[in-house]
């Protein structure tokens, strides 16, 4: 049985967490703006995409105020190449469209909940602290303990804890000064915003939180632990920052309505996430696995699932499968909940490459829903 979205944002939701299973096939990307749309119906005033927080700020400004242009926002406001997803720029085009001329509170907010980072490189947190030092005006010298932004963002500093400047004196200062400056932004509240702004006081909040979170993980990749535990920590300690940015996120846009996320099915499913990498096998909480703990009824999560997809290699799946069991009852895109897949395995004909991570049982116990597309490269819209 095909689900309106609708079917599934309970009295209680504040965050519904859309699912995809791969990062390559756009028209995951193309379905959750169509349901996006449709939520924007239904009271939500905002979406967070799995893009660097800091980064969102520049789109969020194009697509609340119209500040600069749409290829700035796109070239400026995402990481991890999302930018460049035609899918990512109809959204942010669409977001301002919808957002012009209507009052403030009406409007619609665009947000990532990443840490500015990749599992295996992070870059220096130089610029994220020198923007809040900025904004309270402190006389500090922060150059000379971060040193050169370089060896913090080569890859030697996350994959070989002897190369990491995580666990130096210089960090572990800096890490004191970071949180000393958070400190001091709350304690003077009341006087910044009646100089700046509210937007403002978030903006450099959002620029410390980053910082604090950069010299955190760059802390645990001085771990000297077996690799995959190390590496295993590195992701968890990802999506716990994430989760610190979705609930400020949520405190941001609580009174406005409920707040769509898309990310990778690894990060926003409620059970383990398991990851082969080289020679690794990876296992740590998610960030939906956390936030579900936390938020109880209030976090809803839709599972993603393909069928095919033709430019990844991905082929039919067996019949037998979770996917296959759902494409003989899906043959273009749609919703539907965990019990309609009943009896299956999880399919095994799948790459490190194609970066797919098929359906298990696991994943569907913990979902609410699932979105199923059966061609990943096919857009197919519903009016």
């Amino acid at each position: 049985m095909i689900h309106h979205i609708r079917d599934f944002v309970t009295p209680s939701c504040a965050l519904l967490a859309l699912g995809e299973p791969t990062h390559r096939a756009p028209a995951f990307g193309w379905a959750r703006n169509e349901l996006f749309a449709q939520l924007v119906d239904h009271g939500f005033r905002s979406i967070a995409l799995e893009t660097d927080r800091v980064a969102a700020l520049t789109a969020n400004d194009f697509v609340q105020e119209g500040a600069g242009s749409l290829d700035t926002a796109m070239s400026e406001g995402f990481s991890h190449g999302f930018g460049d997803l035609d899918a990512n720029r109809r959204l942010i085009a669409w977001m301002r469209d919808y957002n012009e001329g209507r009052p403030a509170e009406e409007r619609l907010a665009f947000h990532g909940f990443d840490a500015p980072m990749e599992t295996l490189s992070a870059p220096s947190p130089r610029p994220y602290l020198e923007h809040a030092r900025d904004y309270l005006k402190l006389d500090l010298d922060l150059t000379s303990l971060v040193g050169d932004d370089e060896r913090w963002s080569r890859s030697e500093a996350i994959l070989d804890p002897a190369m990491s400047p995580g666990a130096t004196p210089e960090a572990e200062r800096l890490r004191s000064i970071a949180d000393d400056m958070l400190v001091t932004l709350y304690a003077r509240t009341p006087e910044l915003i009646a100089a700046t702004s509210r937007a403002e006081w978030f903006r450099a909040k959002t620029h410390l939180t980053a910082g604090l979170g950069l010299l955190r993980y760059h802390k645990q990749s001085a771990q000297r632990l077996e690799q995959s535990a190390r590496v295993s920590l590195l992701a968890a300690t990802r999506d716990a920052l994430m989760v610190q940015n979705l609930l400020d996120i949520r405190d941001i846009e609580a009174r406005r309505g409920p707040t769509l996320l898309f990310a990778h099915n690894a990060h926003l499913q409620r059970t383990p996430s398991n990851m082969r990498m080289a020679d690794m096998d990876l296992t740590w909480f998610g960030a939906g696995d956390i936030a579900g703990s936390l938020l109880g009824d209030q976090y809803i999560f839709i599972a993603g699932s393909l069928g095919r997809s033709e430019p990844i290699g991905l082929q039919e799946p067996e019949p037998d499968t979770y996917e296959g069991h759902l494409q003989r009852h899906i043959t273009t895109w749609g919703l539907t909940t965990p019990t309609m897949v009943t009896s299956a395995r999880t399919r095994t004909d799948t790459t490190p490459e194609q970066g797919y991570f098929p359906l298990d049982q696991a994943i569907l116990d913990g979902a609410d829903a699932v979105l199923h597309i059966s061609d990943g490269t096919t857009i197919v819209t519903r009016s």
